[in-house]
């Protein structure tokens, strides 16, 4: 991922320094256990530690001539360790390192964008405690639908990302799991005990059965857990995106002293940072098909799903890290305009509360239908005309027939609407 739309801690896990030492760590504690069982000699296992180390350079070099990146590190590590090198990679097959150890990164990169979620949860959290009885405008369709509070938008969005982070938690889980199993995945050549130690030495689980891979349905889980996680975030950014609008301007992305809009108007301030999550959520979704399409490999193995990784993994983890980050500053300094808000609520002359209406001439006595067309009526005249929904309802004979002026009024009290806010808060946040 180019460094734009990257951060160092989550782009450091992706480096070949920290991927080589995985290695370096999966082959010696996979030395300490044959040693332990007596398969090789224990002070080949204690040379690995000792004398163990890398150079990437010498690698690529190897590399170039074996075209082969295990063997490469291999030969170079043996150039460290010496003579007892040949002990070193007993009954193992590449994929042994190459799946443990990427099972170890995406652990690491979990670990990373759980933070991450936290450090949203705990600002959508703040930001709709602060705002949990600012009313405002409810729309479905893009249309104005009834009161709801800038408070229970939030509060919707904190539900769905503590949902990310079960899920995120979860395919956590499931990719961390260790195969030191052999070319089939037989344990033929390695003593399933040498896996079990290694598994608990990198903090991982056994893989119950391998072939010569990890199944690659977990795999496809945990990128699919991103792509989900990424789709929130762009739900969120859209609502920014639709709030800021200048027919709106109910909230907008923070706009810093210096800043510019654009090159050629002075005047604009853009949403440009929930523009930019959208178009990253998109990235990170476009990893979820080819995981999911790398499930179906051959037989025991092929390595169609190899190069896949080399890109999904780096570029999803990195760009979800980037974009959760972004998204909790702009959350965190969100500017919102109450009084628009209020001003967007009233604008088409109270007909927002129309359903309230409807239910009361029901309950008057009136049939649905005949109280579905007796509000919409003075509906539509209020939306065509302009003017007073209420006033409209009360000039109007089949209404007053069933209800008095003062029983109108009070069909416009915009706390009916608000009055199980505290009930949903409990729900989302506790007691």
């Amino acid at each position: 991922m180019i460094p734009r739309y990257a951060r160092p801690k989550m782009t450091a896990i992706w480096e070949p320094e920290n991927k080589f030492r995985i290695w370096l760590e999966i082959e010696a504690h996979a030395c300490d256990a044959q040693a332990e069982l007596g398969v090789i000699p224990r002070e080949a296992a204690r040379a690995v530690w000792e004398r163990g180390a890398f150079d990437i350079a010498r690698i690529d070099e190897i590399e170039r001539e074996t075209r082969h990146d295990v063997i490469a590190f291999l030969t170079n590590l043996a150039e460290h360790v010496g003579p007892e090198a040949r002990f070193v990679h007993q009954g193992m097959t590449s994929s042994d390192v190459l799946d443990t150890c990427l099972a170890v990164q995406l652990t690491q990169a979990s670990d990373i964008l759980l933070a991450d979620l936290d450090e949203l949860l705990a600002v959508l959290r703040r930001r709709a405690m602060e705002h949990r009885m600012t009313p405002c405008i409810g729309r479905s369709h893009g249309i104005h639908a009834e009161p709801t509070t800038f408070g229970l938008k939030l509060a919707g969005f904190y539900a769905e990302f503590a949902r990310n982070r079960e899920r995120m938690a979860t395919a956590q889980k499931e990719i961390a799991t260790c195969a030191i199993s052999g070319a089939v995945g037989t344990f033929a050549n390695i003593d399933p005990r040498v896996e079990a130690h290694v598994a608990k030495k990198m903090g991982l689980a056994v893989e119950p059965v391998s072939t010569q891979v990890i199944p690659r349905d977990r795999h496809a889980t945990f990128f699919t857990a991103l792509a989900v996680i990424a789709s929130s975030i762009e739900r969120l950014a859209t609502e920014v995106r639709h709030l800021q609008r200048t027919e709106v301007r109910e909230a907008e992305e923070y706009f810093a002293p210096g800043q510019k809009g654009s090159s050629a108007m002075p005047h604009k301030r853009n949403p440009v940072l929930s523009e930019n999550l959208c178009g990253l959520a998109r990235i990170v979704r476009a990893a979820a098909a080819p995981a999911l399409e790398n499930v179906a490999l051959w037989h025991e193995r092929d390595i169609s799903h190899s190069s896949v990784e080399r890109m999904i993994a780096p570029d999803a983890t990195v760009t979800l890290d980037f974009a959760l980050a972004r998204l909790t500053s702009m959350m965190d300094r969100l500017v919102v305009y109450p009084d628009a808000m209020k001003k967007n609520l009233d604008g088409l002359g109270g007909l927002v509360h129309s359903q309230r209406v409807l239910l009361a001439l029901t309950q008057k006595g009136m049939s649905r239908e005949d109280a579905y067309a007796a509000v919409q009526r003075s509906a539509m005249k209020a939306w065509e005309e302009g003017g007073d929904f209420q006033a409209n309802l009360k000039a109007d004979k089949e209404v007053t027939a069933r209800m008095t002026p003062a029983e109108v009024t009070e069909l416009f009290d915009l706390g009916y609407h608000t009055r199980h806010v505290d009930t949903i808060f409990a729900r989302v946040f506790g007691a």
